[in-house]
């Protein structure tokens, strides 16, 4: 298991125990003893360490199946005056390659052009580096006499990734990433930035608070007019079932045969029948007189027919007296 960083060159001695001979590209693809990997060389700025500089050593160290990778980097004399300005300095570039899990040796201040001699001392059997030919230092091609010597194997380059392209980036984006490291607490003299130009995006990151905390307030009010269309929703249906039901009753009650229709016939049947006066039967004793003539008390006498006699007195009396009885 890793657990350490790759090895500096000279903090380490060729680990080839056997004498060191050349070995051609069909004795390393074959297979050599575990004591005996091939020794593959790949090297390079690796400015800004990224996922292509990766993927070229992990191709140069399973080109063969026993193998021992070297890498070699430039320094930042040497790149600045072939290639140009870097964005990481040479210690942070070496630092970078060392915990790359493909790599088994890093070589500090790498030359610029092989060497007979280079090669010799860390008895390199093969150089990997993608087959395009790289011009530099006055040459079409640098990796011309390795390749002449048998000595070279190409790797594949990783299309959309490179240095350029992540440095084309920060470049585009220049203002974002000034903005955000103001904002971080970077001053304008450590970001090469005037005065003017540190207002304005001092004034455009408030513009992006203020942006921000509108777009969280019209998402916080979307949301609560979401919930009261909701909970009005809700209400209106069972307004809606309420009023049925409501509508139901009424009708029930107050409907063509509804129960108030009956009830009311009912008590206006029996308003009738308490407002109209009951038939006497016929044996009653007030039914035979007439409704014009009214009882005459017992103390009248009629003038007009006396009692012819004593007797006939008597026996009026004694009727009289009857018929008082029967009507108390």
């Amino acid at each position: 298991t890793l657990t350490a960083p790759a090895p500096f060159a000279d903090e380490t001695s060729c680990q080839c125990q056997a004498p060191h001979e050349r070995l051609t590209i069909a004795q390393a693809r074959l297979g050599t003893p575990a004591d005996r990997p091939v020794r593959v060389y790949a090297d390079g700025i690796f400015d800004l360490f990224h996922a292509g500089h990766a993927r070229a050593l992990m191709q140069a160290k399973t080109l063969f199946p026993n193998s021992y990778l070297l890498v070699g980097v430039c320094s930042d004399d040497l790149t600045h005056k072939f290639k140009g300005f870097t964005v990481m300095n040479e210690t942070e570039r070496y630092e970078a390659l060392r915990h790359c899990r493909y790599v088994d040796e890093v070589i500090r201040d790498a030359p610029w052009t092989l060497t007979p001699e280079f090669l010799e001392k860390h008895k390199i059997d093969f150089v990997a580096h993608d087959d395009i030919p790289y011009s530099s230092a006055g040459s079409d091609d640098v990796y011309k006499h390795i390749k002449e010597a048998g000595m070279f194997v190409p790797t594949q380059r990783t299309e959309g990734i490179s240095t350029s392209d992540i440095i084309t980036r920060i470049v585009r984006d220049y203002d974002v990433y000034a903005r955000r490291n103001l904002q971080r607490g970077y001053t304008a003299k450590e970001l090469n930035v005037s005065f003017i130009n540190e207002k304005k995006y001092r004034f455009q990151n408030q513009v992006d608070k203020m942006k921000e905390k509108v777009k969280n307030v019209e998402e916080k009010s979307k949301e609560f007019v979401y919930k009261v269309e909701e909970k009005s929703h809700d209400l209106i249906q069972k307004w809606e079932e309420k009023s049925r039901e409501f509508i139901g009753n009424f009708l029930e009650l107050f409907g063509p045969d509804g129960a108030w229709k009956q009830m009311f016939q009912e008590r206006s049947g029996r308003m009738l029948q308490a407002f109209s006066p009951r038939q006497s039967p016929n044996s009653s004793p007030t039914r035979g007189r007439s409704p014009s003539r009214s009882p005459s008390p017992p103390w009248v006498i009629n003038k007009t027919s006396p009692p012819s006699s004593p007797k006939a007195a008597s026996a009026s009396l004694s009727s009289m007296s009857e018929g008082d009885e029967d009507e108390k």
